[in-house]
Order: C-alpha cells, then structure tokens, then sequence
C-alpha cells in the first residue's frame, strides 16, 4: 500500500461513505473530505487509525488543495442534483475545475472519477447526465490522469433510485408510469462500483481511462419492478405506461408516492428516458469480480432493510452547519428576532435513563404525541412540495450528527446531554429543536425541550402567532409523554420556561 493518503471527496455521501471503510479495511490511509467536521466524526469509522478527517468544499479552491496536498490519488465522488440545469451546471463546472487545480497543486498520480452512462451524441440526453461528461472532461484535460467510471442505475440498500423503486412498487399494486418504463438500463450493485473503484487504485492499466461498469444483464425498467414484486412477495403490480407523462410530471408523481423529494427525482427521471448500458466491457477483465444481478441485488438491499443494516442512504446528503442565529448570544446587533418556546421537566432519574427515549424520537417510534398530526404536517409539506415526513430515520436507536430524522436534520449531539435538529420542511423560516438534559442532583435529572424559529418577514411573523396556541399544546403533550416513555417517576412539571421574543 502507498505511504500517502488516498483522498475521498463527498465522504459522507451515499457511496463515499461506503468507500473510505472498504479502504481502511483494505489497508489503506484515507483523508475524508468533508464540509462539516461534525459530521465525519459521527461516522462509525471516524475513529479508524488510518484515516485523517479534512474539512472543506470543493467550490473552496483553497480548502480542496489543503486535502488534496500528500495524496497520492483522489477519488471525486461529489455532484449537484438540482433541479435547474443552469445552476447545477455551473457548479458541476466550477467543482471540477477546482479539483483540477488542487490535483496539479497536489502532486496526485490520478484522480478516479464515478459519472453516467449514456451516449454523449444522443440529442436527448438529460442535462444531468450531459453535465457529468462535461465534469469528466473538464478533470481529464488536468495534468493529473483521470479514470473516468461510467455506471448507469446503482442499487443498493438507501439509495435513491432503489428507494424509488421501493416506495412506488411497495405502494401501488396499479401504476401509470411514463413511457420510460420499457426503457432499457443496466443497472449495477453498490457493491460491485465498490470494488471497481477500489480496483481503479490497483491497476494501471485504468488510469487515464474512461470505463463502462454495469451488472451482468441489460433489463426494463418494467423487469426492475417486477423483480422488486417477487422478492418482497407482493402481487403482481400492473404496470399501464402513459405517453402524456414528462419528466417534470414523473418526477412530481415520485414526490408524491416516495420519500424523495421532486428536486431530486427531476434528475433521475430526465434520465430515464435514455438508454444506458455498457458499450465497453473492458474492465471486466481488468479488475475480475463476482456481478451481482438484478435479483440478488434487490434481495441483499431488502435483507439489510429488514435486518436494520443501511450503512448509507441518500438522505445522508443535507445541511450539517447550524444557523449563525443558534449561537446568537452577543449578537443582538445583527437585528432580528428569534422566536422561542421551551418547557421543562423535572425526572426521579439519573440522564441516561431520560437520553434513551430521546434517541428514538422519529421514524416508527414516532414523536410520542400528536402523531397524527405529525404526520399531517408531512404531508402537508409533500403537497408544498417540501421534503415531508421522508423515509423516517436511518437506524431505529442510533442516531448520528447529519442523519435525517424525518423532516429533521441532526445538528449536534452530545450523548446524555444534548440533541439539536434543525427543521428541512417548508417553512417561512428556519426553525430548530433541541432536547437538553441537566443533572439536578445524584437522582434527578431536568429535561428542556426548546423549539426556536427565526421568522422570514411578516408572513414568518404571522405564521408563529397564528400556531402559538398549537404549538404550546402539542410541545407541552410531546415532553410529557416523552418523560412518561422513560419509565422514571415526574418530580415536576412540565414548566414553561420560555416564551417571549428574544432580540439578536
């Protein structure tokens, strides 16, 4: 294995973060490059002797070639999935060629590049896979040679385009579906990419390459559908194609039926309409393996579904960096106001026994009251085109800064003492919640559960007060029942602690 470090761009991503502990656990030193430290940290490889944890952006120049600087290769794991071609274009763009500089800068032998099928001459090509040719372009015209791997659909458990697979077989035994649905594609296992990334490190002969990488057989996306039926046990679906569906209208379909979001399910969907398959089977023969096919792939993601083993997910990409207003202590001269209401709790408990029900707020767990209303609260968001109640949360017990806790994001966990989340759905402002557990004596522990919102003009004004009376109900009720769910005897309370409008 080389001294130097192997750099992994989008670490926290859904294939980065799968990447740097099949890199560890194959010897190698790894530099995770990620834009919240935090965030790498919760990673259950985070504490790995080999691996370094590097903060920055690849639209920073100057932080990309501080974690680039030592490499000996770079994998660029990282893309925009925007809905506007214009704006993910031009950051697509500005990326690569920044990861051109620090490459050069660097000194790196190569850098390994994982973009899209899809023919670059067909006039229909989707913006989103055009603009992946344009990135790899951009990265092999550098002095650093690139190796450019081109996969079509990748499955796996968690990521998008089997979690749309999922949710919309799993949800409708009829489906009008565009007429994409008989187009063919040849999808590849999560594991399989792994290993031909990793490979790409071990074999000269891909550097400098553009390579074609996909499962062992070319289907429908028809076939993908029916296969998924079989392996959950469903009935048979029926399948009717439309020919009046767009890519737009498609996408708004997933929106409705499945936990991802329209601005994501845009791109995927303008890509559906291609053909994507391998032309060029060399790599087969370079790095030999084991391809999984359609069926065994679905089956191991549903296997690590049920068996609660999803290492990565798509929702794993969203913000990690709390508001400048969270921390708004000494800075009542920026103007504005935060808006705050908290109640507190008094437990005969000692804080680990108070921490655990907090840990498993969300997801099938619920938020221990008004879950009716939580729930139509998501939904009201989907139909606002916001996140809504998405997939529930990664792991029933275990949370982890950057996890999405159905329309929340983890900010900040400090275990036994403190969770804060910050709200993804549509608001008229940003909002936040946080839990914080204090000792009062050897066997008493107070619970504070605060939420904060920082209004976005007048109608962030009004859409507060009109929801006070609300708001106080279903908190006050939410931290009741979640000391109940403790099991630990209620010294006193709940308390209101706050409750006026604080200036910053």
């Amino acid at each position: 294995m080389p001294n130097k470090p192997v750099l992994v761009t989008g670490a926290t991503g859904y294939v980065g973060g799968r990447l740097v502990p099949k890199l560890l656990e194959s010897g190698y030193r790894v530099r995770a490059l990620g834009r919240s430290i935090a965030k790498l940290k919760g990673r259950p490889w985070a504490s790995h002797p080999e691996l370094e944890l590097a903060q920055g952006d690849v639209l920073d120049v100057a932080s990309l070639r501080q974690a680039a600087s030592g490499c000996s290769a770079a994998f660029y794991l990282v893309h925009s999935m925007l809905a506007d071609p214009k704006g993910f274009s031009d950051t697509d763009r500005q990326a690569a060629q920044n990861m051109v500089k620090a490459a050069a800068a660097g000194g790196l032998e190569r850098i390994i590049y994982l973009g899209g099928l899809g023919s670059i001459e067909d006039p229909r090509l989707s913006h989103h896979l055009r603009s992946r040719y344009e990135v790899a372009r951009i990265l092999q015209s550098g002095p650093v040679p690139t190796t450019f791997l081109r996969a079509a659909m990748i499955l796996g458990s968690g990521s998008a385009s089997f979690e749309i697979l999922r949710y919309l077989v799993d949800r409708l035994p009829v489906m009008t579906t565009p007429r994409w649905v008989d187009t063919w594609v040849q999808p590849i296992a999560i594991t399989n990419v792994l290993n031909y990334l990793q490979g790409c490190l071990e074999h000269d002969e891909t550097k400098g390459q553009t390579l074609d990488i996909g499962g062992p057989e070319v289907v429908s996306y028809r076939r993908l559908m029916e296969i998924y039926a079989e392996e959950a046990h469903l009935f048979k679906r029926l399948i009717i194609p439309l020919p009046v569906l767009t890519p737009r209208l498609s996408s708004y379909w997933i929106h409705l039926v499945t936990p991802v979001p329209a601005s994501i399910a845009r791109p995927l969907a303008e890509g559906l309409s291609n053909p994507v398959f391998c032309r060029d089977q060399r790599i087969r023969s370079i790095i030999p393996q084991e391809l999984l096919d359609c069926r065994q792939t679905i089956r191991r993601a549903l296997d690590r579904i049920q068996q609660q083993r999803v290492d990565t997910c798509w929702t794993d990409a969203g913000a990690t960096v709390p508001p400048e207003w969270v921390y708004c202590g000494d800075t009542a001269y920026a103007g504005g106001t935060i808006l705050e209401l908290g109640y507190r709790i008094t437990l005969k408990a000692r804080p680990e026994a108070v921490w655990e029900p907090i840990t498993k707020i969300g997801g099938t767990t619920g938020w221990y009251f008004g879950n009716y209303l939580w729930h139509l609260r998501g939904w009201l968001d989907r139909l606002l085109g916001g996140i809504g109640y998405r997939g529930g949360r990664r792991h029933p017990t275990e949370l982890r800064i950057g996890d999405a806790l159905d329309f929340w994001r983890v900010l900040e966990i400090e275990p036994g003492r403190r969770l804060l989340l910050l709200a993804e759905m549509k608001l008229p402002g940003e909002a936040i919640l946080e839990f914080r557990l204090r000792p009062v004596d050897q066997d008493q522990t107070e619970l504070e559960q605060v939420a904060r919102f920082l209004p976005r003009g007048l109608g962030g004004i009004v859409y507060w007060y009109s929801l006070y009376p609300f708001h106080k109900w279903i908190y006050q009720g939410m931290l009741e029942a979640l000391a109940q769910a403790s099991g630990q005897p209620i010294v006193s309370g709940p308390e209101m602690i706050t409750g006026k409008p604080k200036r910053r």
